[in-house]
């Protein structure tokens, strides 16, 4: 039998945090969704018939950001200590921010931005019956604090 041999750096792995020490890290992520005014009336009015959009998004941000290692192979399992998700309205526009916090050896860039992602699509899902052409734009990390590398801004 013939094996492909893949050199070290086609390898996938974990980045080995052991010697790392635990500091406090933040990050914060967003993302927009965008609707029509029609359907921004039925999310305001709730007259979603799957429910409360907003209450359902943020539930769901907060959940994939604790499950984020089980969907991002190379992520590590961090204990988090804070997820928050704030959601920002204009007529057309649902801006997404989540905020995470954790103490650990590495960072909670990546629980951000999956609680955005999972936010904007729970928003997508329970919105799809009234308006199939919602857009979902520039999730994007906008601030992250700890460890090595210290304080990021967008």
């Amino acid at each position: 039998m013939d094996f492909t041999h893949i050199n070290e750096q086609g390898r996938a792995k974990m980045v080995d945090v052991t010697e790392k020490a635990e500091t406090f890290r933040e990050a914060i992520a967003e993302g927009i969704v965008h609707v029509s005014s029609d359907t921004m009336r039925l999310i305001k009015s709730g007259g979603i018939r799957k429910g409360d959009v907003l209450s359902v998004a943020q539930v769901a941000g907060i959940m994939a950001a604790k499950k984020t290692a089980d969907i991002i192979p190379m992520c590590h399992p961090l204990s988090l200590t804070a997820v928050d998700i704030h959601f920002m309205l204009t007529e057309t526009e649902i801006k997404i921010e989540a905020s995470v916090k954790c103490k650990g050896s590495t960072g909670v860039e990546m629980e951000a931005l999956t609680a955005v992602s999972s936010a904007a699509l729970t928003i997508y899902d329970m919105c799809k019956a009234v308006q199939r052409d919602i857009e979902i734009n520039n999730i994007r990390l906008v601030y992250k604090n700890g460890g090595k590398s210290g304080e990021y801004r967008r």
